[in-house]
């Protein structure tokens, strides 16, 4: 499989990098598997990546034995490194346990949701559905995880906002394939609307239950594209 992270591209248009090689390649590969340029089983072509990126081979892999700990990478044997693969049990015991502990968060953060914070959450709904309408998965991606995390960084409590954001990263390469179909993005973009609505009436249990849906529509989804 060929990735446009392999082919030639300048650079100029790039953000600044990270204060380190290492922290760049990381958030290249990053972003890549976020938006789905490197998609789950992709094969991680070490020496065309790292001319790419203009680094040498060393912070390249510091970078993906990190992503390898954290079950984005898999490295085989006299293959190298791949895209990790989720099997739909997989993805269903990270969306159970996602169900769990954002429940938990959203019904603490809403005791403690100020004009400010709704603020934030609306700009950042605006977002998605600008993304949505444009057919930007990346941009999209990146919105929608500004609205859930602004609620669940709400509760205060750093621990379980961490473990929420490991399974979040781990279904990253897997959120990008949702949100490229348009009936996809569409449903999305209500279920935000609800989820808001709710969390505006000071309505817990139905702001969870709309996140509940969210959530189980994505997985019936990929379960139909996965096999």
């Amino acid at each position: 499989m060929t990735s446009d992270l392999t082919r030639p591209a300048s650079l100029a248009s790039r953000p600044r990098r990270p204060p380190t090689a290492q922290q760049f390649v990381l958030a290249e590969l990053r972003r890549a598997i976020t938006t789905g340029e490197l998609r789950p089983g992709a094969p991680i072509r070490q020496d065309a990546l790292a001319e790419r990126l203009e680094v040498s081979r060393v912070p390249l892999r510091e970078a993906l034995k990190i992503l390898e700990g954290e079950g984005l990478v898999v490295h085989e044997a006299h293959r190298g490194y791949f895209v990790a693969v989720l099997s739909m049990a997989d993805l269903r015991e990270i969306y159970r346990i996602r169900e769990l502990l954002e429940a938990e968060a959203v019904r603490v953060a809403a005791a403690h949701l100020t004009p400010e914070v709704l603020a934030a959450l609306e700009a950042a709904q605006d977002e998605v559905e600008r993304a949505g309408e444009a057919g930007d998965v990346a941009a999209m991606a990146a919105a929608n995880r500004r609205f859930h995390f602004l609620l669940f960084e709400r509760a205060g409590m750093p621990r379980l906002v961490r473990l929420i954001t490991t399974l979040w990263d781990s279904t990253d390469a897997y959120r990008s394939l949702y949100y490229g179909g348009t009936p996809n993005r569409e449903r999305v973009v209500h279920e935000h609307r609800a989820v808001l609505a709710a969390i505006r009436d000071g309505d817990a249990d139905a702001a969870v239950t709309w996140l509940d849906r969210h959530r189980a529509h994505a997985v019936s989804t990929l379960q139909d594209v996965l096999e």
